[in-house]
């Protein structure tokens, strides 16, 4: 019997720890509050979206932890990556990354791109590495270039700086929710802010 109180005990405080952290999230310190908030993609559907460059020591820390909550996604949400183009040198990631969806590989080079620029011994962040790179999954190289300077991707890349713009992003990883709230970091903290943020929106509170 007193196993059974010490268990349940244990529990509610664990219940309640975990209800104070994320009482504790707090605007200016958790997370940014967007001025000018956005359109979300889809009606109806929370949105988390992701800005990220395959060269950013930080996205990569962060990566594991977002792979982690994508697998326990709740059904309201709707998750969309955006590769950040602020400069001339994430542009051209970006441009592989929306080749790489347009050309249906995305799922299969997205987490080994990152581990070949960080767990590697060579680097994948401009045009040309990237075309060699992308051999390694059935694209040639003359397709790859094609697509690479498409009217299709650069205005895929118009929209990613529209947008970064209008969240007033300085940097990535950034993470925005609903179009109303930026959560940056390269932890674990990042996507409980985000399920933090999204019962917010759900609940309207």
């Amino acid at each position: 019997m007193k196993k059974f109180i010490l268990g349940g005990m244990t529990a509610m405080v664990m219940a309640f720890s975990a209800n104070t952290m994320a009482a504790d999230f707090v605007a200016g310190k958790d997370y940014t509050v967007v001025q000018n908030p956005g359109k979300v993609a889809v009606p109806g559907k929370i949105e988390v979206r992701e800005f990220f460059w395959y060269g950013c020591p930080h996205c990569f820390k962060l990566e594991p932890h977002m792979q982690t909550w994508l697998k326990k996604i709740p059904k309201d949400v709707n998750f969309i990556r955006t590769p950040a183009a602020m400069n001339p040198l994430w542009e051209q990631g970006a441009r592989a990354y929306y080749v790489s969806e347009a050309l249906g590989v995305r799922k299969r080079t997205h987490l080994p791109l990152f581990h070949t620029n960080f767990s590697g011994n060579q680097q994948v962040l401009q045009k040309d590495a990237f075309a060699k790179f992308f051999t390694r999954y059935g694209v040639p190289e003359a397709k790859f270039n094609s697509m690479y300077s498409s009217f299709a991707i650069t205005a895929k890349i118009a929209e990613s700086n529209q947008l970064a713009q209008q969240y007033q992003l300085s940097g990535v990883p950034a993470v925005v929710v609903n179009g109303k709230y930026v959560v940056q970091g390269e932890d674990a903290k990042v996507t409980q802010v985000v399920d933090y943020l999204v019962n917010k929106e759900r609940t309207g509170k």
